[in-house]
């Protein structure tokens, strides 16, 4: 019978969320403006919030680095685990969701709240989360870039879009397994990835719900001709 190492499963997972918690969109944002990305619009580090503080290039400069961070995370497990313990498959799907967490909840971006509480900051954690996704299997990014590409436009909203990533992986690895065979932990991946952006993405989706969301895409558009129109 095998023998869990529990200390190279915890190494896995502190280091995924260590590496997670990198604030590529802090630095980018500092870099290209010396501003500080968490004191703009959202308030938020990802590639979206990136772009209206410091342009196209500096947002994607942030999605690159942060897909790479869920990605790396399936390396560590690699190296850390390698053969085919029976344990493997949980913690191939742990980690990257450690990464998102760290992503979302940075060690590295803590500070104190008005209220005097301890506070940490980031992102919403689609991009990495996709980065998660393509560490699984990397031709899981060929199915979800599409969908956010035309959530983003038709749908236009950026939370669905972040959303569509964790709900397109879920349904990929879903049919894998079915057709497949592949791990069904890796549909639970989806699964777990859509509570935690939902979760990060929770103001979202109330103005959403009273119909004050920033629309993107065609849908802002069309909402700012119909505007224009009506002047």
């Amino acid at each position: 019978m095998d023998t869990i190492p529990v200390l190279a499963i915890l190494a896995a997972l502190v280091l995924s969320y260590l590496i997670g918690s990198i604030p590529v969109g802090w630095v980018v944002v500092k870099l290209f403006t010396g501003r500080d990305v968490r004191k703009i619009e959202s308030g938020r580090t990802g590639g979206t919030n990136v772009m209206r503080a410091a342009g196209f290039v500096a947002g994607a400069l942030t999605a690159i680095g942060d897909v790479s961070k869920g990605f790396v995370a399936s390396l560590i497990v690699a190296w850390l685990l390698p053969g085919d313990l029976p344990v493997k498959v949980w913690v191939q799907v742990a980690a990257p969701l450690a990464a998102v967490l760290g992503h979302n909840y940075s060690i590295y971006l803590i500070e104190r709240r008005a209220d005097g509480k301890l506070e940490l900051r980031g992102g919403a954690g689609g991009a990495t989360c996709f980065g998660g996704a393509m560490g699984l299997w990397p031709w899981a990014g060929a199915f979800m870039l599409p969908v956010a590409v035309l959530v983003f436009l038709l749908v236009g909203y950026a939370s669905m879009t972040t959303l569509s990533i964790a709900v397109t992986a879920t349904a990929v690895f879903a049919y894998l397994t079915v057709a497949y065979g592949s791990p069904w932990q890796y549909a639970l991946y989806g699964v777990a990835g859509f509570l935690i952006l939902g979760w990060a993405l929770r103001p979202n989706l109330v103005r959403l719900a009273n119909g004050t969301e920033r629309a993107v895409g065609l849908r802002a558009y069309l909402n700012k001709r119909k505007a224009s129109q009506q002047k």
